[in-house]
């Protein structure tokens, strides 16, 4: 397992070094579960895009803001988790940010155990 303080440390460096103020690395992926780390410089924003079937967002650090067009849908400090809708959203980095992105990207055919 990859120790989440020392990646969020070298994502947000190269963050702040990309053009467009993010980094990102797949740090889990079994099966249709997804877990991604996601590096934010204040201001950076990832464009409104459609949400898996199910996902959650943890902020490792810093403070974002899920947008749905116009509307806020929430805003997640560092330490806390939020569910994310299934409505087109955007992400907003208000300070420099780490996230943790959790994704189910289908629905299993067979039960796990």
């Amino acid at each position: 397992m990859p120790d989440l303080h020392a990646l969020a440390t070298e994502l947000l460096d190269a963050a702040r070094t990309d053009p467009h103020g993010r980094s990102a690395q797949l740090v889990v992926h079994d099966g249709e579960l997804r877990q991604t780390v996601l590096a934010l410089v204040a201001g950076a924003r990832l464009g409104e895009h459609s949400s898996p079937p199910a996902a959650s967002l943890q902020a490792l650090s810093g403070h974002v803001r899920v947008e749905a067009g116009e509307d806020v849908q929430q805003e997640v400090r560092g330490g806390e988790l939020w569910t994310l809708t299934h409505e087109r959203h955007a992400v907003v980095a208000l300070e420099d940010s780490v996230v943790l992105l959790t994704t189910v990207t289908g629905v299993a055919t067979r039960p796990h155990g």
